[in-house]
């Protein structure tokens, strides 16, 4: 009788999904802060990578590299549903050195198969690291691309460099949709002596945003990345002014969904057992189901990508992202971040 239930539960749930995947096309928009992906050739004309080579401190060899990207690799393998079974239709990452390290990864067996192809721009940063993009072809089609420096207004910081803002544009289930991936900067001096630098960032994505809808006032716009503060600070929620509810988000507003996960006690990395989410993907309005016309692509719903095998296991950090170094030490990890992700619903005429 049991086995009998058991079956019957399966295959309710397997019509279910059949049901689901004839009405809807879904598609996962990820993104990833990639922890320092360097590749292990001394190529920073300042010599800012020279900890990850051979001969650094970090003693970063061939082996230590492959391992980062197999790992990486299984990571975005492992960002799979029943609703988007070839993995998401577009990756945000950051902390990575170059193209070549994004080149290298997408050539990684658990992932190859995707044919994954690479948006990449070489940022002023002093640490010598960048964001990028992939996206699947068959689930994303490229338009193109600007990047967008962000320059601070305030004495002493003349010779501040950060990385870029990149704006990708491209076609995502029939609409124009164009997503700003970010890593916005550090709380170093910390949080509230910084908070000027990160308000800055949120006035360039948001300037970025407010310059597409002034071309295509319909499009959905995403703003993403390792944003360095939590949904609730002054940068995402005052100057953005991502909500917190859907409801209260007009078409050229922005919906902050993590904000109420957080709220919850999910994060994307801790720190002496607190949780923070920087990692975040905040979506216009134009991408809000009250917004969006017949048969265009909206929001559906968000989660972090916290899979067990990316968890420390054991020690103080245990259930936190097992990140590449720890003490100085290689622990073969993943990344200090956890991926997060959103899905996004196509209405499908049968």
């Amino acid at each position: 009788m049991r086995n009998r239930i058991l079956t019957l539960a399966v295959t309710l749930l397997a019509i279910a999904g059949t049901c689901f995947a004839q009405q809807y096309q879904s598609f996962g928009v990820a993104f990833y802060n990639l922890e320092n992906l360097f590749d292990t050739i001394p190529n920073n004309p300042l010599g800012r990578d020279l900890e990850y080579t051979p001969r650094g401190q970090k003693q970063w060899g061939t082996k230590q590299y492959r391992n980062k990207l197999a790992n990486l690799a299984q990571t975005i393998a492992a960002m799979t549903t029943q609703t988007t079974p070839i993995g998401p239709a577009v990756i945000g990452v950051s902390e990575i050195e170059n193209k070549t390290v994004l080149d290298d990864l997408v050539k990684e067996p658990a992932i190859k198969k995707w044919m994954l192809q690479v948006v990449h721009h070489d940022s002023p940063d002093k640490r010598g690291v960048d964001v990028g993009l992939l996206y699947n072809p068959r689930l994303f089609k490229f338009i193109d691309v600007t990047n967008h420096r962000l320059v601070i207004p305030r004495e002493g910081f003349e010779n501040f460099r950060t990385r870029d803002q990149m704006c990708v544009t491209g076609i995502l289930g029939g609409d124009t949709v164009s997503i700003i991936v970010n890593h916005w900067p550090s709380r170093l001096g910390g949080q509230e002596q910084s908070s000027h630098l990160r308000e800055a960032a949120a006035a360039l994505s948001k300037h970025i945003a407010d310059s597409l809808w002034a071309i295509r006032p319909n499009q959905g716009v995403i703003i993403m990345g390792d944003l360095n503060d939590d949904p609730q600070d002054k940068s995402c929620a005052n100057v953005l002014g991502a909500k917190k509810k859907a409801a209260d988000v007009e078409p050229h507003g922005f919906y902050n969904p993590w904000w109420k996960m957080l709220d919850d006690g999910i994060g994307t990395l801790a720190y002496k057992g607190s949780w923070n989410l920087f990692d975040q993907i905040i979506v216009s309005g134009t991408l809000l189901k009250p917004h969006v016309p017949a048969g265009g692509v909206y929001y559906w719903k968000c989660q972090v990508n916290s899979f067990e095998f990316l968890k420390d296991t054991e020690g103080n950090r245990a259930g936190y992202p097992r990140r590449t170094y720890a003490g100085g030490i290689w622990l073969n990890g993943y990344s200090d971040h956890f991926p997060t992700e959103i899905f996004l619903l196509k209405e499908v005429n049968n």
